[in-house]
């Protein structure tokens, strides 16, 4: 699946389109001096484009797609307007979508096990950038809003509650789905130990992702701010009470954030990105 600054596109394993749900250009510009994505004037004029995002359901039968109009399939969206879509991941066809009401830069989708449910954190910028929950009921596309100045880092496996961090990345911040309502918030700056080499008295804050493990804990991590002062922590927290229990000794050195495989599981890659680890955590 790739969300591109024209279209949303599904692609066979063969390299071959399977669909194509066209919409309006990201890179805001009315004119463009070519069709061709290899031409190089295309590439200038879409080079500062902002973007959009996509995500296939848990099941594989529905895609979420953020995207800007018009719609191609529906001439009564408006040019520039920002829609958060709903597909059928077989045939390519718009099942329904709303008005997010945003002028984004870009955004992310947080898969929920659900397949009639899909988070979406779109960033604005200095101000706005808000969480938003999608559901879809078959029939209708119905959403609500977690924050503002909030992102989504992962979802619980049973699907209750949502980790999100602000903006700036301050706190972790537990969200119940059912309740609409915060169910508790850890600090970085009173819950983590500063970086062993950070001499400067450096911030520290949360990575822009996180794995739940289940509905009690979380492998959250420091990685981007302990960046600059060497190896990069992870760390085991219960999300039943926001508490840190522990940072993860890795058998070797690891490079950015934690991210979900399901399954109680993780996943990091390497520096070159070229390799994935899994893992899984083992307690003494």
């Amino acid at each position: 699946m790739f969300a591109g600054v024209h279209g949303v596109r599904a692609v066979e394993a063969t390299g071959a389109v399977r669909w194509e749900v066209r919409h309006g250009c990201w890179s805001g510009s009315d004119t463009h001096p070519s069709a061709n994505p290899d031409d190089d004037l295309f590439e200038e004029a879409h080079e500062h484009a902002d973007s959009g995002s996509a995500a296939v359901s848990a099941d594989g039968l529905l895609v979420w797609a953020h995207v800007i109009g018009p719609l191609q399939s529906d001439p009564e969206t408006e040019d520039g307007q920002e829609l958060w879509v709903v597909v059928d991941a077989g045939r390519g066809t718009v099942l329904g979508h709303v008005e997010t009401s945003t002028t984004a830069s870009n955004s992310a989708h947080t898969h929920h096990p659900d397949t009639g449910q899909m988070g979406l954190s779109i960033g604005e910028g200095e101000e706005g950038s808000p969480a938003l929950w999608g559901q879809w009921d078959g029939s209708e596309l119905t959403v609500d809003e977690i924050g503002i100045e909030r992102v989504i880092l992962d979802a619980d496996p049973a699907g209750r509650h949502v980790l999100t961090t602000s903006v700036g990345q301050w706190s972790l911040i537990r969200h119940d789905l059912r309740t609409d309502s915060v169910a508790g918030e850890l600090d970085a700056a009173d819950a983590v130990p500063k970086h062993p080499l950070n001499s400067d008295d450096g911030r520290t804050y949360w990575d822009f992702e996180a794995a739940f493990l289940d509905g009690a804990a979380v492998i959250a991590g420091t990685s981007e701010c302990d960046a600059r002062y060497g190896q990069g922590r992870h760390w085991l927290v219960n999300t039943t009470e926001m508490r840190l229990e522990d940072e993860i000794d890795y058998p070797f050195s690891i490079t950015g954030p934690p991210r979900s495989a399901g399954g109680n599981l993780w996943y990091t890659l390497s520096r070159e990105r070229d390799q994935i680890h899994f893992w899984e955590l083992t307690r003494d």
